[in-house]
């Protein structure tokens, strides 16, 4: 049931089930992925051109969660490029012309500079955004309602003064003593509770 009063609208809970259950996320087709690839592409050939050296095209993966439409990552000296299909599915355009640039320019960065010499979005990152054309800007602001949002678990611990919260991974290496962490204030060490 559905009632207009004035400029609001009341819903009943039945129909906003409905309404939650209808917004299914879309995720990029097939020739989406190929045009992303491919500005990926042309956007390491643009900087291969620049430096007069030639880059190796890496991986390009549609696997990333949460928040983030792109991530440029290196595990194990293994290099790739994750983009999120679901922002790219809602902001493709945008996406195309700022998400593939900025991760290329992180690529590029670290091939050229190597990330541990340079800040992520200083100003070799920039100066590599500005040969793109794109907007030098390190975050973007989309409305992300109704995409599949990444939970972070915490788990709770305790010192002699207070309680803490830890994430998986922190909690991960305490269970496999690899890691013991210790309060800032009381200095004692963290105990699960």
């Amino acid at each position: 049931m559905c009632e207009i009063t004035s400029n609001r609208v009341t819903i009943g809970p039945v129909k906003v089930i409905q309404i939650l259950a209808s917004m299914e996320t879309v995720l990029i087709d097939t020739d989406q992925k190929q045009a992303v690839v491919n500005r990926t592409a042309e956007c390491i050939q643009l900087l291969s051109d620049h430096f007069d050296r030639a880059f190796v095209p890496i991986p390009v993966l549609f696997d990333l969660r949460g928040k983030a439409a792109g991530m440029y990552r290196v595990r194990k000296n293994e290099r790739c490029i994750r983009y999120n299909p679901h922002i790219f599915a809602r902001f493709f355009d945008d996406n195309l012309e700022q998400t593939v640039p900025h991760e290329v320019a992180h690529y590029i960065a670290d091939a050229v500079y190597g990330f541990g010499n340079i800040r992520p979005h200083g100003p070799e990152w920039k100066a590599m955004m500005k040969l793109f054309g794109a907007n030098t800007r390190a975050t973007c602001d989309y409305d992300l309602r109704g995409l599949p949002q990444r939970k972070q678990q915490f788990f709770s611990y305790r010192c002699q003064c207070m309680a803490h919260q830890l994430g998986v991974r922190r909690h991960n290496k305490v269970m496999r003593n690899q890691m013991r962490y210790f309060c800032k204030y009381c200095g004692s060490i963290l105990v699960q509770q």
